[in-house]
């Protein structure tokens, strides 16, 4: 275990790290300078999910594929129960109440979809993909949360992991000409798309193209996000200074809008150096991905490199105003505990990947597959 433990990538848990203490000065500043509110409860959280994610790493692949089955069940079995007996907060029932904690199962459900295609293609040969029938299990695993998750409804989280399922499928080995089979029909179904779209999901569409006709309404979050960042200037307003942040007139400020809050304080400096930590991260897991030798620690790897990416730059371009708000947060910033510690599992499984990235697959597999 020691010997595991030491090959641990331990640069990449010190930009966690990193990553969590931007998150707690944030949510420090969000509290209105008092840690209670956000900031210590959040750092317990991480400090759980640190051990939790040590503990992971150390987990070896082979028992790992044996739990992506009952994993990926379980995960569905969550899905199907916040339908029933699901908490509703702001509109939509995405929780469960845990004694007292509030847990959304659609956060661990990307993990345990990214679990499930990874032991799926480990198993099937690059040759085999070669047949579309052999896409019909991967694509339903992929469908199937999708669908669950729509219907809470979560617009935001279903696209990623779709966008993540997708993303495995072509890593795999998808031929190109299925990829356009697939994507082709995409352009012509926007319009029908829409009209099943709820009326608050078609209102965030509206106020995304036109934020200006109702300015205290619907359009109130992104312009004040807008007027925030552009305050911040190069250097920004000062810790524990920010206008709008301080003043409240920033929504959810803590959660979706943390971000907004860093650039409005630290400015353009200090949002470019939060981009550049979140990029290292990222990259990180995806160096790793290619140094391992299995087709199973690659796939795992970057399905949950790409599950980070995809959080990154959903909620940066949301708070920037690129893309309608869909309330996703900043992974490990952002004030939250399914988020927090999904994650920090997730970063868990990554790690596993590298310490046991000289661990093949199995011979049969690795000469049915044409690896080595």
């Amino acid at each position: 275990m020691f010997s595991r433990l030491w090959q641990v990538n331990w640069v990449f848990v010190l930009l966690v790290c990193a990553l969590a203490g931007v998150g707690y000065i944030a949510l420090y500043s969000a509290g209105g300078g008092s840690a209670r509110a956000f900031a210590q409860p959040q750092l317990l959280r991480f400090g759980f999910g640190l051990l939790m994610m040590i503990g992971v790493a150390l987990i070896s692949p082979r028992l790992l594929r044996l739990l992506s089955v009952p994993i990926y069940l379980g995960a569905i079995a969550l899905l199907v129960l916040v339908l029933k007996m699901g908490h509703v907060g702001k509109g939509a029932e995405r929780w469960i109440n845990l004694g007292g904690f509030q847990f959304q199962p659609s956060e661990f459900a990307k993990i345990a979809l990214v679990l499930a295609l990874a032991t799926w293609f480990q198993r099937v040969s690059r040759r085999k993909l070669g047949n579309p029938l052999q896409l019909l299990i991967p694509a339903a695993l992929t469908l199937l949360p999708v669908v669950l998750i729509l219907k809470e409804p979560n617009l935001g989280t279903a696209v990623i992991v779709g966008v993540i399922g997708a993303s495995l499928i072509f890593a795999a080995g998808m031929r190109w000409w299925q990829i356009i089979l697939l994507v082709a029909p995409i352009p012509f179904m926007g319009h029908f798309v829409y009209d099943h779209l709820h009326d608050y999901q078609k209102a965030r569409i509206d106020t995304f193209l036109h934020p200006e006709h109702d300015p205290l309404g619907a359009g109130y979050n992104i312009l004040q996000s807008k007027i925030a960042l552009g305050s911040g200037g190069m250097w920004g307003e000062g810790y524990l200074h920010g206008s709008q942040g301080q003043l409240n007139f920033l929504p959810e400020k803590q959660t979706d809008f943390i971000f907004t809050m860093i650039g409005e304080e630290w400015g353009y400096a200090g949002g470019l150096t939060v981009i550049i930590l979140l990029s290292l991260v990222t990259l990180a897991g995806m160096l790793m991905s290619l140094r391992c030798r299995s087709r199973f620690g690659r796939l795992l790897a970057l399905g949950i490199s790409m599950d980070f990416f995809l959080y990154c730059a959903v909620n940066l371009s949301m708070v920037m105003g690129a893309i309608p708000v869909g309330g996703v947060p900043l992974p490990l910033i952002s004030y939250g505990g399914s988020a927090m510690l999904t994650m920090m599992f997730g970063f868990g499984l990554l790690l596993s990947t590298w310490v046991h990235r000289d661990d093949p697959d199995t011979p049969r597999n690795s000469q049915g597959s044409g690896y080595s």
